[in-house]
């Protein structure tokens, strides 16, 4: 597994004008492949009338899952890359959609290349990537009594906090990273005077 990547902060639109023709691409983070086609349909039925809806998406940390299409420009010239670029700039778990008008100036196979190509490049500079960082999930069991103040010294030591859960005894879901497991076992032991339990669990990943 991987320990980071990155993907984009949010959802966005970048719009840019070549010989003409306007260019725009839609950017969204897409957590499954599923999201990004969704993505890919819903941008296209926000532009019936455009040229073309090209798109390219890179799902998986490891990037595992990649797909683009050209969308009836001349092969290669405009899915791969965007592809290339999202590779590039190593962002994963994006989904990338660059609407063409076309305004009457042939671009030629190198011209498209860079337009599509360029376009996403600066997308994903005005929206902005986050890295998120792999985590191992942990539970801390502790009574009522001492859990208000564990939460707060948990996050006043940048700790990430998940998830709190009231039942008997208050659970508290944290993400550590690997090499963060064995001392937060010492200090959680030193907070609480060795009376908080401690289940790791599963791996997921959380903003670094």
């Amino acid at each position: 597994m991987q320990e980071q990547y990155r993907t984009v902060a949010r959802a966005g639109v970048h719009e840019a004008e070549i010989n003409r023709s306007r260019f725009l691409c839609a950017l969204a983070p897409a957590a499954t492949e599923r999201e990004a086609q969704e993505f890919v349909a819903r941008v296209r039925k926000e532009h019936p009338t455009a040229s073309h809806n090209c798109f390219a998406y890179v799902i998986g940390a490891d990037a595992s899952v990649q797909k683009a299409s050209d969308d009836g420009e001349p092969g290669g010239t405009a899915g791969v890359p965007m592809l290339q670029m999202l590779l590039r700039r190593e962002v994963r778990y994006t989904v990338a959609v660059v609407t063409r008008y076309y305004g009457g100036v042939k671009l030629g196979a190198g011209g498209l290349i860079r337009a599509y190509g360029g376009v996403v490049g600066e997308a994903l500079d005005a929206v902005g990537t986050i890295t998120r960082q792999r985590f191992r999930l942990a539970t801390v069991t502790v009574d009522h009594q001492r859990a208000g103040k564990l939460e707060n010294d948990l996050r006043a030591t940048g700790r990430a906090v998940r998830d709190v859960r009231y039942a008997e005894a208050v659970a508290i879901e944290v993400g550590l990273p690997e090499a963060d497991i064995e001392p937060f076992r010492a200090w959680l032991a030193d907070a609480t005077a060795g009376t908080a339990g401690f289940d790791l669990g599963g791996e997921a990943y959380g903003d670094a």
